[in-house]
């Protein structure tokens, strides 16, 4: 399949006061047409200034200072900004965490749905209307026409959340950013978006990041991922060889901090240590001081290595394998 997004070398930094944040430093992935990527880490990783950077939502101190953003062959990296918004909102659609981040809650929902679409197609108010109907219709509301109708606060945080997500999917863009779009909702309604979502991409062809911080949400839901920790990006694999097979620590480690994983009766897992001061990483791998499998080489910056089905930074993923936390 053909990558609708290619990123390589990716370097997002933020030039403070107290010094140079590497936000994003060094970042490698793609993604092809009707596939899920799961970009996970820790709050702070990078994985959502990877999200922005794509849409080119970096503001100062920050900016894109290396690396490529390819999407569907042309170069958007630093692109101007005529040209990132003829593609947001169109060609390339977000979903935030916060669904008032998309949505205006001084403005009805049909008003702002037709909007999105006459922002970007010349099409009368009858039609805008009409796919906007059948845009929440997809997600699973019921009722769409009374939903329309409805001011933002008149609806329930899942039923915000899934107007946001049909609007990202309104103009049936080739890629869809999806950060953390779940994380404040209940269990039930969680659940119930992660299928819509794997639905709708299934059936437009569209293709999807969706950033979290949880392996268990995109365990059933993506079809590969790449984890994140200190601003690069440590594995990368299919869902299925990550989650039953992590060959980096630090994945390893996310999996067993997940409540289901621990034995019955015994302590939860945890990694020991804190995420690092983006400001003062530790020298070379920067998981170091962290890790239960560290080595005298892991005092270097360790590079990416293709090791059996997946590319991984870390000199010491041997014998991890068979090994439980």
């Amino acid at each position: 399949m053909s990558a609708v997004l290619d990123v390589r070398r990716l370097k997002t930094h933020f030039f403070t006061h107290a010094g140079v944040v590497k936000a994003v430093d060094g970042v490698d992935f793609s993604v092809a047409r009707g596939e899920i990527m799961g970009l996970v880490g820790e709050s702070g990783s990078g994985k959502s200034i990877t999200g922005f950077s794509v849409l080119g939502l970096i503001d100062q101190p920050g900016r894109i200072v290396d690396g490529s953003i390819r999407f569907n062959g042309e170069e958007i990296a630093n692109a101007p900004e005529d040209t990132l918004q003829r593609l947001r909102g169109n060609r390339i659609s977000m979903i935030f965490q916060d669904p008032m981040m998309t949505l205006n809650p001084v403005l009805r929902v049909d008003t702002q749905m037709m909007e999105a679409i006459r922002a970007h197609e010349k099409v009368d108010r009858k039609e805008a209307w009409t796919r906007s109907r059948d845009a929440l219709g997809l997600v699973g509301i019921p009722s769409p026409e009374e939903r329309l109708r409805a001011y933002p606060h008149q609806l329930s945080g899942g039923m915000r959340q899934r107007v946001a997500i049909a609007t990202a999917f309104l103009n049936k863009p080739d890629l869809i950013i999806a950060d953390e779009p779940t994380t404040a909702l209940d269990v039930t309604i969680q659940a119930q978006i992660i299928h819509e979502a794997q639905k709708l991409t299934k059936q437009t062809g569209t293709a999807m990041i969706w950033i979290t911080h949880d392996l268990a949400v995109v365990a059933g839901l993506a079809d590969r991922i790449s984890v994140m920790y200190a601003g690069r990006i440590v594995e990368q694999g299919g869902t299925d060889d990550v989650i039953d097979r992590p060959l980096h620590p630090y994945t390893r480690g996310l999996l067993g901090s997940v409540p289901g994983a621990n034995r019955r009766g015994g302590r939860l897992y945890q990694i020991e240590g804190m995420t690092p001061n983006m400001l003062a990483l530790p020298k070379g791998c920067a998981f170091g001081p962290r890790c239960t499998a560290r080595t005298e080489a892991c005092s270097q910056q360790p590079d990416v290595e293709d090791i059996a089905d997946r590319r991984l930074r870390c000199f010491n993923p041997q014998g991890l394998v068979e090994v439980d936390p």
